[in-house]
């Protein structure tokens, strides 16, 4: 389908212009009439008018971006707005491209007589699968307003939880990333400075000062072979990581994997449980809220964990066993579960575990943080270290050498 560059005035002579995907141009101005718009110009859209929309140029909807669009678009059905006027007017103040495309598929969708959770279903690869489960629950019950209200607080929650994790790691990275460069910069420009001194110096070299020679010899003349090194590292490990093998293996480092490991088993357990509380309390059933977070989790060993305990449920045992016997879920998570199952307040009961296991990773997160900051220095002060025993370690032996004759 094309894109086509639109122009028009609505009922009220309020001007608009956007873009509408359609097969050809007079298909375009038929969607925008039906509309009830007066088209002005409808043209096909060049490749520089195009919104960027492709590949890692496609701008994503973050969770915050979700927890506000829920929380209005929810008050404006309260307000007694249908479901297609206030898709349109939610789409119109969109900023994030992406997630403004998304609306105005669901409203064309919804349009056409389809339910919104089918229409947001159009988008699925960029849609939560949470908010398609909830808005279809929502339609079924007529407490669509709700929906959206609790949408807006799990995202929120979401969002948190991921730029508590962010910031965890980000000091590590940009050291990492600093460490790199100026080892580059060092074997690169400042090394051979010393190169020739070196090798005037007729003596045996320490093995520190042959390392760094080594490594600019490398980067300097052989750049192409570290390039692709680097790439097939890349590849290889994308191609192991995609595979179920590697999936398995990297999903059991991650659980395991000292100091990120247990904020990793928190971090799965709060999404279990506040996703799984969100979907209950909206009325969908237990097995299909626990598909719904199991399709949710990127570690495959939670994912066969919860599809498991679906397999379990339609067998009539409770959910709190195979949470148990997982043996991958903190201990207090299939607890608080049969606790819930007994008293008939599951959703309440992992309300509240999650609001517990939010707080650890919270604390968790804080703890790693105070760690990295010492190991990444030690990692500094080690590169540091070689760099310098590189350098001064041959000119000091000279020196040595003279004041021993």
């Amino acid at each position: 389908m094309a894109v086509y560059k639109y122009k028009v005035v609505d009922a009220n002579g309020k001007n608009k212009k956007g873009d509408i995907e359609a097969q050809d141009q007079e298909q375009a101005i038929s969607k925008l009439r039906s509309e009830g718009y007066t088209v002005v110009s409808c043209d096909e859209a060049g490749m520089m008018d195009k919104d960027i929309q492709i590949g890692f140029l496609k701008k994503k909807v973050k969770p915050r971006d979700w927890s506000v669009f829920c929380k209005q678009f929810g008050s404006v059905l309260k307000a007694g707005v249908t479901i297609i006027s206030a898709l349109d007017m939610m789409s119109e103040q969109m900023d994030n491209k992406t997630l403004k495309n998304i609306l105005l598929v669901a409203k064309a969708h919804v349009e056409k007589g389809g339910t919104l959770a089918d229409g947001f279903k159009q988008s699925a690869k960029d849609v939560p699968d949470i908010l398609i489960s909830m808005v279809a629950a929502g339609e079924l019950s007529g407490n669509l307003e709700i929906c959206f209200e609790r949408l807006s607080t799990q995202f929120e929650k979401d969002g948190k939880l991921q730029s508590k994790i962010r910031g965890a790691l980000t000091y590590p990275i940009i050291v990492l990333i600093v460490a790199i460069v100026v080892v580059i910069v060092m074997v690169v420009m400042v090394i051979p400075q010393f190169s020739d001194m070196f090798a005037d110096m007729g003596m045996e070299l320490p093995a520190a000062t042959k390392l760094l020679l080594w490594l600019s010899d490398l980067f300097r003349y052989r750049w192409w072979l570290v390039t692709i090194i680097v790439a097939i590292i890349i590849v290889a490990y994308k191609l192991f990581a995609a595979s179920d093998v590697g999936k398995h293996v990297l999903g059991k480092i991650a659980i395991k994997v000292p100091i990120f490991g247990k904020m990793n088993v928190m971090t799965a357990a709060a999404t279990t449980a506040r996703t799984m509380s969100t979907l209950m309390a909206s009325g969908i059933a237990m097995v299909d809220a626990v598909e719904a977070v199991a399709h949710m989790m990127s570690n495959i060993w939670f994912e066969e964990a919860l599809m498991d305990a679906k397999s379990q449920i339609m067998r009539g045992v409770p959910l709190s066993k195979p949470i148990r016997d997982c043996g991958i879920y903190p201990t207090m998570l299939p607890q608080m579960i049969k606790i819930g199952e007994e008293t008939g307040n599951i959703e309440d009961m992992m309300d509240k575990v999650a609001d517990y296991y939010e707080d650890q990773v919270d604390v968790t997160t804080d703890n790693v943080t105070a760690a990295m900051e010492p190991l990444t220095m030690v990692v500094m002060a080690g590169i540091v270290g070689v760099i310098v025993a590189g350098v001064y370690g041959p000119i000091l032996s000279m020196y040595t050498g003279m004041d021993n004759l």
